[in-house]
């Protein structure tokens, strides 16, 4: 077998491991679903009716909401991302992987392709609840794929940096804090409102950080609003992402960790 295939085969090995334990330990997977469908049903059913005021009402809302949100659960991966990655390195199990006949860069992709398949499922399912509580999308199947290729390109690179993360912590409980800022920029996009809405200098930040051209995007993908060059944006802001977590990740991870 070539190099290159022996690299996906253990790769296949490690996200399958990756996959059990998540099937085994529901706890973090739970969480991960909950908050996102939390905040809908908050601000759908808590803040909708004052929020929709300039947006067609609570309907309209919910409309305008539901892409934030399902980008929202997206995120939400990156702190297990980085606490898994962790346990890992503090284990030993990663250098228990490096005295194995196994590719190295098996170990770290697994980790990767396995938060990936876990952020589309859930911002799958988060968008299941949001057409329970009245979202309604005009996306026809193209436009539906289009829009989880989106998430899973999010989802990839933020998973990348991630990884990066988790392998820099000392312990776990740090890893867990360090992804946060990465959770919270959604929050300070145009996720909940209009970043035109905003004061002048949140509005600056909210325009030009990484998640509002990808929110923006699949809100145009999912109801039809313009995208302009947001797109753009967003595949820019990803690629630039991937490749830094990645180099990132690589290198800590061969110097043997911290």
């Amino acid at each position: 077998m070539s190099a290159l295939s022996l690299a996906l085969t253990d790769s296949a090995t490690m996200l399958r491991r990756n996959l059990l334990h998540l099937a085994r330990y529901p706890a973090m997977a739970v969480s991960v679903l909950g908050v996102p469908v939390i905040l809908l049903l908050l601000f759908v059913y808590v803040f909708g009716g004052t929020l929709g005021a300039g947006l067609n009402g609570r309907g309209g809302y919910v409309n305008y909401l539901a892409p934030g949100i399902i980008v929202i659960a997206v995120t939400s991966v990156a702190v297990p991302t980085a606490v898994a990655v962790n346990v890992d390195m503090t284990e030993g199990i990663i250098n228990r992987f490096r005295t194995m006949a196994i590719a190295r860069v098996s170990v770290l992709t697994g980790h990767v392709a396995g938060s990936v398949i876990q952020a589309v499922l859930s911002a799958g399912l988060v968008a299941g609840v949001a057409v329970l509580v009245g979202f309604r999308p005009a996306a026809g199947p193209g436009q539906w794929i289009a829009a989880f290729a989106v998430l899973a390109m999010v989802a990839f690179a933020l998973t990348w940096v991630s990884v990066a993360l988790g392998l820099m912590a000392r312990t776990p409980a740090s890893a867990s804090n360090l992804p946060m800022p990465l959770s919270f920029l959604p929050f300070l996009g145009s996720a909940f409102v209009p970043a035109a809405s905003m004061s002048a200098g949140l509005r600056w930040f909210a325009e030009y950080q990484p998640f509002t051209p990808v929110i923006e995007t699949l809100r145009g993908l999912l109801t039809g609003t313009a995208i302009g060059d947001q797109a753009l944006i967003a595949v820019a802001w990803c690629a630039g992402l991937s490749l830094a977590g990645y180099l990132w990740a690589r290198a800590v991870y061969n110097s043997g960790g911290r």
